[in-house]
């Protein structure tokens, strides 16, 4: 009687083949998803450490923020319109004096002229320049009361291109920066006083309560991908603070100009995060 010998069709050993390849593509695509979802987790997390870390530098800043009706103010809408402290169109800046260490070439400060910018590289600086009160020396320079200015004295506190030794790299990934205020009032303002109270100047920021910081910032890998330009460009499409946004509007707008934004690409765009804080101030 012949033997019988079993073995696999030739129909079988595709059918199995093919079911095999198709468990490795699934394994595959699990696998890179989970590495996606993974660098993507990484990514907000840095961009977020980062981010809480200079926004707590700058609410420390702003809460020891002297407060005198003597002294000059650099910030949004302390001047005329077309004057220094005016209107300010896209990234803002800020110079103020603070009772925070400051660099200073020789005695001991105890008070800073701190100023915030965003540079040619789309980055954020920060100023903290050592100052003395009037008498302390004859060699260092003191803090200035009005008339006169902080953008009179200190040209560098209110030019984004000026080069200062001062200013040190404090926000390398933050690319756009926009504040404005919180009055004793309640209402939010692009305008550091209350004019429904009948005042029309900052008067050493009598009437605000909070500075509010926005921030955008993209993380070290995203940055790489993208141009100085390209987010220069992005930066210039996120808008400007209106007194006609409800509280948490500016971030959604934000936001939304980014998830439509197609000139940078979509793994750069990931790894962009906005934050927004509320700095409130001495009393």
């Amino acid at each position: 009687m012949p033997r019988k010998n079993y073995a696999f069709t030739l129909v079988e050993m595709i059918v199995s083949i093919s079911v095999l390849a198709i468990l490795v593509l699934l394994f595959t695509g699990l696998i890179n998803s989970a590495v996606r979802i993974t660098t993507l987790s990484h990514k907000r997390m840095d961009t977020d450490s980062s981010a809480r870390q200079l926004l707590d530098r700058v609410a420390l800043d702003f809460a020891q923020m002297l407060k005198r009706t003597d002294l000059d103010y650099f910030a949004k809408n302390t001047r005329a319109p077309n004057s220094a402290g005016g209107a300010m169109s896209g990234n803002d800046q800020i110079a103020f004096y603070s009772t925070v260490p400051g660099y200073s070439s020789s005695a001991a400060s105890s008070i800073s002229l701190v100023a915030y910018r965003i540079n040619a590289q789309n980055r954020l600086e920060r100023m903290g320049k050592g100052l003395l009160w009037n008498g302390v020396s004859a060699r260092n320079t003191p803090v200035v009361f009005l008339p006169l200015t902080i953008s009179g004295v200190w040209p560098s506190a209110i030019d984004p291109m000026t080069s200062d030794s001062d200013y040190e790299l404090i926000g390398p990934q933050i690319f756009r920066f926009e504040y404005y205020y919180l009055l004793n009032n309640g209402n939010f303002s692009d305008t550091p006083w209350d004019a429904g109270a009948g005042h029309s100047s900052v008067s050493g920021m009598q009437d605000v309560t909070a500075i509010v910081t926005a921030i955008a910032s993209i993380d070290a890998k995203s940055k790489i991908i993208t141009s100085d330009a390209q987010l220069g460009a992005l930066a210039a499409k996120l808008i400007d603070f209106s007194t006609s946004m409800n509280p948490g509007e500016l971030m959604s707008q934000w936001q939304s100009t980014i998830d439509m934004n197609t000139d940078l690409p979509r793994t750069a765009l990931q790894g962009i995060r906005l934050h927004e804080r509320y700095s409130y101030l001495s009393r």
